[in-house]
C-alpha cells in the first residue's frame, strides 16, 4: 500500500501544511498509512459524507476489546486520562450521546451565547486596557488566550482565584490528542486528569448547595424526563467545554490576525466595512484551519467507493486539507473575508458537531471587532512568526503586535 507523500510531524509541513495537502490529494486522496495505521481522506466531498456516517464513531471500544483490536492491555498509570474520557461528547455515541447532548444542549443554547455577548464585552476591553498605553503585546498571551479562559470560568461559575489553574490543566490533556505525545506529556495529563476533575467536583458539590446563576449550577440541576447528568457525566461535559472552548478560539484569533497582517488589502477591507465580519470570522477558521486533524473508527465495516474499511479500522480526516479543497472553494489558498461559500469543517459535522459553535462565534467577532476598534492600526511587530511544533491543533507559538 501507498504512504502519505509527506510527514505529519516534519517542520516544514507543520510551519506550511496546505501545498503538501494539495499534492496528496491530486495524487492519492485516500491513502493507507501504515506509520500512523490509520486511513487518511484529504477531499472535503469524502470528508464531508464520512463525518454523517453513523457507522463510524469516536470510540470502539464499546464495540470490540482491545484483544480484538490486537492492542496491548491498558496500562493501569493513564487510568485517570482514559476514565475522563469515558462520558465525554466528544468520545460517546449514540444513545449514550444522545441522550447527555440533549441535557446539555437544554442549557447551553444559541441564545445563551448570545446573551453572553455584554459580558464578553466586558472582558475583551478589560483585558486592552491593561495593554492600551503601551502600544505593543503579545496577541495570544494577552488577549487570546485570557479571553476565552475566562469566558468559559465565568460562564461555569469558577471563582477569580482558581481560574490561573484552568489553562495549564487544559493545556496537559489536549497534549495527548496530537499524534506522538512524549512520555512528559503523558505524566502531565495524568496529574491534570486527576486535580481538574477533583476541583470540579467539589465546585460542583458547591452549587449543588448553593445554587448560583452559572452553567455548572444549571448543569447540575438539568434534567428531561426524569434523567439527570451522573456525577462522571457532569464532569467529564465540564472538562471538554473547557478544552474545546478555548483552544480552537485561541488559535482562531492568532492563525486568523496573522492572514490578516499577510494580506493587508483584507484588513483594509474590514476597518471599511464592518458589516464583514461574521463572514471574516468564517475565512479565519476556514484559511488555517485550529483543528486540523480529526479521527472516527469503523464501529462495523464499512464500504465506501471501492474501498471496504474493516471494523476496527482507524479513519484520518484532514480538516485543513478538506478547507483547502479547490473542488468545494474557489481560490481556495486565498484569503477572502468576502467568501460565500462558509460551509468549512472546522466544527465538524454529524453526530459530533461542535455543541459550542455558537459561543465561540460570538467570542471571536467581539475579539475581532474590538481589535480593530481599540487598536485600527495593528500590525505585526517582528518579521517573522513560528508555529508550535504540532499537528492536530495548529497554532502559533506567539503573535507579537503593535498598535
Amino acid at each position: 500500500m501507498s504512504e502519505l507523500l509527506f510527514d505529519l510531524i516534519d517542520r516544514d509541513f507543520l510551519t506550511n501544511p496546505y501545498p503538501y495537502y494539495d499534492r496528496q490529494r491530486e495524487t492519492e486522496p485516500v491513502v493507507y498509512s501504515d506509520k500512523w495505521k490509520l486511513w487518511v481522506f484529504t477531499r472535503y466531498d469524502d470528508i464531508s459524507v464520512l463525518l454523517r456516517d453513523r457507522r463510524l464513531g469516536r470510540s470502539i471500544l464499546h464495540v470490540m476489546t482491545r484483544e480484538e483490536l490486537g492492542w496491548p492491555p491498558a496500562r493501569e498509570e493513564m487510568a485517570p486520562f482514559i476514565n475522563l474520557h469515558r462520558h465525554r461528547l466528544l468520545d460517546i455515541e449514540p444513545p449514550d450521546h444522545t441522550r447527555i447532548r440533549n441535557l446539555v444542549q437544554k442549557v447551553f443554547t444559541p441564545q445563551t451565547a448570545e446573551n453572553l455577548r455584554p459580558q464578553i464585552q466586558k472582558i475583551a476591553d478589560d483585558l486592552l486596557d491593561k495593554v492600551q498605553d503601551q502600544g505593543h503585546m503579545e496577541l495570544l498571551e494577552d488577549f487570546a488566550v485570557p479571553l476565552p479562559v475566562t469566558v468559559i470560568a465565568e460562564l461555569l461559575g469558577v471563582p477569580q482565584a482558581d481560574r490561573h489553574m484552568l489553562r495549564p490543566w487544559s493545556q496537559a490533556i489536549v497534549a495527548m490528542y496530537e499524534l506522538n505525545p512524549s512520555p512528559e506529556d503523558e505524566r502531565n495529563a495524568v496529574q491534570a486528569s486527576q486535580e481538574f476533575p477533583a476541583y470540579l467536583r467539589e465546585l460542583a458539590g458547591y452549587y449543588r448547595r448553593s445554587p448560583q446563576p452559572n452553567l455548572l449550577t444549571d448543569l447540575v440541576r438539568v434534567e428531561e424526563q426524569g434523567d439527570r447528568l451522573t456525577e462522571e457525566e457532569l464532569i467529564d461535559t465540564c472538562v471538554l467545554l473547557l478544552n474545546a472552548g478555548h483552544e480552537a478560539t485561541v488559535n482562531v484569533i492568532g492563525n486568523g490576525m496573522l492572514a490578516f497582517f499577510r494580506n493587508p488589502d483584507q484588513l483594509e477591507k474590514l476597518k471599511k466595512d464592518r458589516g464583514l465580519v461574521k463572514s471574516a470570522i468564517e475565512e479565519m477558521m476556514r484559511y488555517d484551519t485550529p483543528l486540523q486533524f480529526f479521527k472516527r473508527w469503523a464501529m462495523e465495516d464499512v464500504p465506501y467507493q471501492g474501498y471496504c474499511f474493516k471494523r476496527g479500522a482507524q479513519l484520518g480526516f484532514m480538516y485543513g486539507s478538506a478547507n483547502h479543497d479547490p473542488a468545494k472553494f474557489n481560490r481556495p489558498h486565498q484569503f477572502d473575508i468576502t467568501r460565500s461559500d462558509r460551509s468549512h469543517l472546522s466544527f465538524g459535522l454529524g453526530t459530533h458537531f461542535c455543541l459550542g459553535a455558537p459561543l465561540a462565534r460570538v467570542e471571536l467577532q467581539v475579539a475581532l471587532e474590538t481589535l480593530l476598534n481599540r487598536m485600527p492600526d495593528i500590525h505585526l511587530a517582528v518579521d517573522a512568526v513560528e508555529f508550535r511544533p504540532t499537528y492536530v491543533i495548529r497554532g502559533l507559538k506567539a503573535l507579537p503586535v503593535a498598535f
